[in-house]
């Protein structure tokens, strides 16, 4: 066990489960024990891994492989987690570049392809494309769902919008203008609003998830990448990739609660991704419990630990070459 990693289980239960991790720079998963902060196993995926998603039963994780460069990707890596190991590849499209994930239910997953301005609907369990929804915007990045499955949102960073589409019918409903730079998106965990992060001009949208229509523009600076909702749904949390920092964000009230930081040093090797200077905070995952979160620093080449009560810095944690998207599973 590192010493780090030590650090954060004094005075506190261990974790347990499963923390996926997405390596872009490795192409690959590593799959870390929250018990120890060990990891248990690195998977090999395809090029340059961006995001993925747990299956509700905890037993399956899908990646989107994104592609490099002037090579998009077109496949999904399924990862059986207790087995700890790529189970099969589905494909979706020559060009898709599939990035933002969620899982519908239990067989099913919402997947972003960039390259098709589309919503992609995948059969896991059988390893095929159900159907594809045309989101008609420019880069449809992040996915997230109603808790009843009957609508996703997606983010579109060119097009600076926020799509809402019926599941059922398999349409467009709106199209909602958020801001420059629409990336990072989170449903409440009551289904009245969305989040949305607007990398390009420092704010976050809230957006009423049954009017479509935003309420509140509430500022974060810098660079804005991800948002995740702490599960009793009171707390935002911004990861400001340039500025270095987690914004800590009261649902309620919109009002900022502070600040989570963790200045890590770089990591070494040419051929990443992202080209940002510094501790770069950008993928992040709130555990069930609501006590802490999972900060991935992408130019460091490691997880921050951070203890919501206390909103501080409580170890850290190791993992591939400049990781990004992160799921949890309750296995181990």
């Amino acid at each position: 066990m590192s010493l780090a990693f030590a650090a954060l289980l004094i005075g506190a239960a261990a974790a347990h489960g499963t923390l996926v991790v997405v390596n872009k720079s490795d192409s690959t998963v590593s799959l870390v024990r929250l018990s120890d902060g060990a990891v248990a196993a690195t998977v090999q995926t395809g090029a340059s891994p961006h995001e993925v998603a747990i299956s509700p039963d905890g037993a399956t994780a899908l990646v989107t492989n994104y592609g490099t460069g002037p090579s998009p990707g077109s496949t999904l890596t399924v990862i059986d987690v207790r087995g700890r190991r790529a189970a099969r590849t589905i494909a979706v499209g020559a060009g898709a570049r599939p990035h933002g994930v969620a899982f519908l239910d239990a067989r099913r997953a919402l997947v972003t392809a960039e390259g098709k301005k589309a919503l992609l609907v995948v059969d896991v369990a059988n390893g095929a494309l159900e159907a594809s929804i045309e989101t008609g915007q420019e880069v449809s990045h992040m996915v997230a769902t109603t808790p009843d499955g009957k609508r996703a949102f997606v983010a579109n960073i060119r097009s600076g919008t926020m799509t809402a589409v019926d599941l059922a019918a398999r349409k467009v409903l709106a199209q909602v203008p958020t801001g420059d730079g629409a990336e990072g998106i989170a449903m409440t965990p009551d289904g009245k609003e969305v989040w949305v992060t607007n990398r390009a001009v420092d704010t976050v949208s809230v957006v009423d998830a049954r009017e479509l229509k935003v309420i509140a523009t509430l500022p974060s600076a810098s660079f804005p990448i991800r948002v995740a909702i702490t599960p009793d749904g009171r707390r935002a949390l911004v990861t400001n990739a340039r500025s270095g920092d987690v914004a800590v964000l009261d649902v309620a009230t919109r009002k900022e609660l502070g600040r989570m930081r963790a200045t890590l040093e770089g990591g070494s090797g040419e051929g990443r991704v992202l080209a940002f200077a510094g501790s770069t905070p950008i993928g992040v995952v709130i555990h069930p419990a609501g006590d802490r979160a999972y900060v991935a620093h992408a130019t460091a080449d490691a997880i921050a630990v951070f203890d919501l009560g206390k909103l501080q810095l409580t170890g850290t944690i190791r993992a591939g070459r400049e990781p990004d998207g992160m799921a949890l599973s309750p296995l181990q």
